[in-house]
């Protein structure tokens, strides 16, 4: 069996409509896992494309700007596909503004989505992986992770707080069988960058700083996730990989 081998094996991703979230779990699929595909849009493309490779896939409707479909999600993947052994905390938001104009609802929009659903809903997946011994939790983190960009001060602060979510929940599960790591993606053309790539200015100098010279695409992410929900990284806790075309070597 080989090491990358999912075969077998039961993957939730949030936010798996489009954009990062689809092509993990795509990834996962391609790998051998069953994809319980979470989202407010119904990844209908995302299924589809799973059963085309045999796999099975079901859809999870579930707006996580709140924590009340957290319990709902485990259930029914649990109910429907029988297992639970992956989870990728994907689906988030941004707001941007000038901090000193950024509004209380923009801020608690983007830390209820991207912080508090993420550590709920790790805790609510944990609760079982932890009972069965065995489980992959996968964070989507970010640069500003590790940097503090501009005119984003609660999807920073958010994702600041994945990273230190990340390590905590490594701390007290990884001796229970639970790994739990994040990837940081770099600058990849989604949604949630539509506004960057459109903005001339914004666009030229991020594209300067990559040293790989182009903007990243969703399935430069899927070797990342594969290997973080596989036995290849058993032995690897609390880590954050970025996958960002160099952007934090430069």
């Amino acid at each position: 069996m080989s090491l990358f081998d999912l075969g077998g094996r039961v993957a939730i991703v949030t936010g798996a409509n489009t954009g990062i979230g689809q092509a993990i779990a795509l990834a996962l699929a391609a790998a051998g896992a069953d994809i319980a595909a979470v989202g407010r849009t119904p990844a209908e493309e995302t299924a589809a494309k799973i059963r085309a490779m045999g796999r099975r896939a079901i859809i999870i409707g579930a707006d996580l700007s709140t924590i009340e479909p957290v319990p709902r999600i485990v259930a029914e993947t649990l109910g429907q596909l029988g297992g639970l052994d992956i989870l990728v905390n994907n689906a988030g938001i941004i707001r941007r503004a000038d901090s000193v104009d950024f509004t209380e609802a923009d801020w608690d929009a983007v830390i209820d989505t991207n912080l508090k659903s993420v550590f709920f809903l790790a805790q609510a997946a944990g609760k079982h992986m932890i009972g069965q011994g065995y489980g992959k939790i996968i964070n989507i983190a970010s640069m500003l992770t590790f940097q503090g960009g501009i005119r984003v001060p609660s999807y920073t602060a958010s994702k600041s707080g994945v990273g230190g979510l990340t390590k905590l929940l490594a701390n007290e599960w990884a001796a229970k069988g639970v790994n739990v790591n994040a990837i940081a993606p770099g600058y990849i053309a989604t949604n949630n960058t539509d506004a960057l790539r459109a903005d001339p200015d914004r666009n030229a100098s991020i594209m300067a700083r990559i040293p790989a010279g182009r903007w990243g695409r969703g399935e430069d992410l899927g070797g990342a996730a594969v290997f973080l929900a596989s036995a290849a990284s058993d032995y690897i806790d609390g880590h954050i990989l970025a996958v960002d075309g160099g952007w934090l070597a430069r």
